[in-house]
């Protein structure tokens, strides 16, 4: 009996630590730099903006997509190594097909492709 209140409660732990949802999704924005985008709001994206999004990504600082009603922060492999896999895009706008998660209102997308937006 208590193995499997024990396993009763393992499982109730686990389902709080992990994500309220996941599902492959597409999202089109831009790539931001997530702290300026969030703070600095329109000010915080564009071409204007980019040369300091640069910065930001190579130091590893958190990148994410902005759409139009969301920001989506990168995670994975695409996130590793300093986000490498993404300087190519900072300040552009992109289609991006990934795992989407949320967790505390914080949407998340673990990139499995990206492309440049028409």
């Amino acid at each position: 009996m208590r193995h499997l209140i024990s396993l009763a409660a393992a499982a109730v732990v686990a389902a709080l630590v992990m994500p309220v949802f996941a599902s492959d999704m597409t999202v089109k924005g831009e790539v931001v730099d997530v702290a300026c985008s969030l703070a600095k709001k329109e000010a915080g994206k564009g071409a204007s903006h980019a040369a300091c999004a640069m910065v930001c990504a190579k130091k590893g600082q958190p990148v994410g997509i902005l759409t139009a009603d969301a920001i989506y922060t990168v995670t994975g492999d695409y996130a590793a190594s300093n986000n490498a896999k993404l300087l190519d895009f900072v300040a552009k706008n992109v289609i991006v097909t990934g795992e989407v998660t949320e967790k505390d209102g914080q949407k998340m997308i673990n990139v499995k492709s990206i492309k440049l937006a028409n």
